[in-house]
């Protein structure tokens, strides 16, 4: 996919979320490291099926394609109903970004909310470190 075939599915327009899959821009421009800082998440405890609220922070250094934002959006609505424990998500959210979008180096990180006065963080990398 060229710059000029790119043809965004999502942005600049009304969608109501969620989707299976983030939409990709390509990219050109040689390494840059980006940070998405993603501060409404939600999952389900997989045993209480209490929500679990907290921030995900996505770090990645791209080859050939960018996440485009909106589509980032849409795509973690989906997971309001996934049943996981935190670090689960973490990594699991790791394999499908890295899978989709091939970056040289990817990381995905869960700052979970307190509950129960334990807040759970946890970090989740793929691809080669810079």
């Amino acid at each position: 996919m060229t710059d000029s075939e790119w043809k965004p599915k999502y942005l600049g327009k009304s969608v109501s979320g969620p989707i299976s899959e983030v939409e990709l821009i390509p990219w050109k421009d040689g390494p840059v490291l980006i940070t998405l800082d993603c501060t409404e998440f939600t999952t389900l405890c997989p045993v209480t099926q209490q929500p679990d609220f907290g921030r995900l922070e996505i770090t990645y250094i791209p080859r050939e394609y960018l996440i485009e934002t909106k589509s980032l959006k849409l795509f973690l609505q989906g997971f309001r109903d996934y049943k996981g424990f935190n670090e689960q998500v973490v990594a699991h959210l790791a394999d499908v970004l890295f899978k989709r979008t091939q970056p040289a180096w990817l990381c995905v990180e869960g700052f979970y909310n307190r509950r129960g006065g334990i807040g759970v963080s946890c970090r989740c990398e793929r691809g080669e470190k810079p």
